[in-house]
C-alpha cells in the first residue's frame, strides 16, 4: 500500500522523517509551491525544523492533494485542525471514501466542534473502521534530534494500526497500538487545553507545587471527561493519555503551554497567537470541549476555566484564583 501526507507543518515533517525509513516512496501534499520546490531539491522544510533532513529520492512531494490522494492508499493527515475543513473545501477532494485514514490532528474541527475521526467520516463517508490517530508523547522536535520517542497507532481495525505502526518504527521511536481511537483524539484535544491552564498558571507566577496539583487534577478531569464521553476499558495512565498530558504540559517544546504563559504574562489571547505565528490547537479544542460538555455536563472545570480565559475574556488572574479553591 503507498502512504501519504497531508499537511506541511512541523509533525507533518517528523512523520515523514519517520515514514522515510519504512516505506519506497512518500507522497506528500503541502500546501505552498515554495515549500515543495526546497523539499524536493534540499530534503529540508524551509519552515520548519529545518533540521531534518530527508531523502529526496524517497519523496514526491505537490500542491496538488487530488494527486497525493489518488496515488495513495492509506492517507495521514497532519492540516491544523482551524484549517482543515477549509483546505478539504477549497480543493474538492473526491475518493477519500475508499481510504485508509489516519489523523494526526490534536484539535476540534472548529465548524462541527468535531472530533477529527467524526469529521472525516461525517465529510467523505469514510467508514469508522478506516480512520485512525496517531498521538504522542512525542514533540516533533525531540524527533528531529533522534531522540527515544513513543507514539500509539490507534484504530478500530487492528491490522491497519499495526500496518501503520511497523512503517513508523525505527530505531528512536517506539509505537504501540490501540483501537481507542475516540478517547485517544479526546484525550489529545484535552491535554493541549490542560497545557494551556499550565501555562497561564506559570505566566502568572504560580509555582511547580501548584502547577503540579493542577496537572494531577486535570488527569482526573480527563478521566471523568472520557468515561462520560466514550465509555469503554482504558487505563488513563497510559502513555496516549497521561503521558502525552505531562509532556504537553511541562515541555518547553509545547506551543500550548507557551501561548498560556503569554497571556498569563499581560498578553492579550489575540496577540499572542499572533505573535506565535504557530497554531495552537488548544485554543480551538476549548472551545469544542465546552460545547461538545453541554450535552454530558462533566464536572471539568479547568477546561472550563480555560474557555472563559480564552473565549470569554475573563481575566486569567481571576480564573486561576478561583480555580485553586477547586483543586484539591
Amino acid at each position: 500500500m503507498n502512504v501519504g501526507i497531508l499537511g506541511s507543518g512541523s509533525w507533518a515533517t517528523a512523520i515523514a522523517k519517520m515514514l522515510c525509513h519504512n516505506v519506497g516512496t512518500l507522497h506528500w501534499w503541502v500546501r505552498g509551491q515554495e515549500t515543495a520546490d526546497e523539499l524536493m531539491t534540499y530534503g529540508h522544510n524551509p519552515r520548519y525544523i529545518q533540521s531534518i533532513s530527508l531523502p529526496k529520492d524517497k519523496l514526491r512531494v505537490t500542491t496538488d492533494m487530488q494527486a497525493v490522494a489518488d496515488a495513495c492508499d492509506v492517507l495521514v493527515v497532519v492540516i491544523p485542525s482551524l484549517h482543515l475543513d477549509s483546505a478539504f473545501r477549497e480543493r474538492n477532494i473526491t475518493g477519500m471514501e475508499g481510504k485508509i485514514l489516519f489523523s494526526a490532528i490534536k484539535g476540534m474541527v472548529s465548524e462541527y466542534d468535531s472530533i477529527p475521526a467524526r469529521y472525516l467520516h461525517k465529510a467523505f463517508g469514510t467508514p469508522y473502521d478506516n480512520i485512525g490517530i496517531i498521538c504522542g508523547p512525542c514533540h516533533a522536535e525531540e524527533v528531529a534530534r533522534e531522540k527515544l520517542s513513543y507514539l500509539t497507532v490507534a484504530c478500530p481495525t487492528l491490522t491497519h494500526a499495526e500496518w501503520l505502526a511497523e512503517r513508523l518504527e525505527t530505531r528512536y521511536i517506539r509505537v504501540q497500538t490501540s483501537d481507542d481511537v475516540f478517547g485517544a483524539e479526546l484525550a489529545a484535544v484535552l491535554k493541549n487545553v490542560y497545557a494551556i491552564a499550565a501555562g497561564i498558571a506559570h505566566g502568572l507566577g504560580y509555582g511547580d507545587n501548584f502547577i503540579s496539583v493542577l496537572v494531577s487534577n486535570a488527569s482526573q478531569e480527563m478521566k471523568r471527561f472520557l468515561a462520560a464521553v466514550h465509555e469503554i476499558d482504558r487505563d488513563v495512565k497510559g502513555s496516549p493519555y497521561l503521558g502525552d498530558l505531562l509532556v504537553t504540559a511541562y515541555s518547553i517544546h509545547s506551543r500550548n503551554r507557551t501561548l498560556g504563559t503569554m497571556i498569563g504574562k499581560g498578553y492579550t489571547v489575540k496577540s499572542a497567537i499572533l505573535e506565535m505565528d504557530m497554531v495552537a490547537e488548544g485554543f480551538t479544542g476549548s472551545q469544542g470541549i465546552h460545547a461538545l460538555n453541554q450535552k454530558f455536563d462533566v464536572d471539568i472545570p479547568i477546561a472550563e476555566a480555560v474557555y472563559r480565559i480564552l473565549h470569554e475574556k475573563m481575566a486569567p488572574s481571576i480564573e486561576m484564583r478561583l480555580l485553586s479553591d477547586e483543586l484539591s
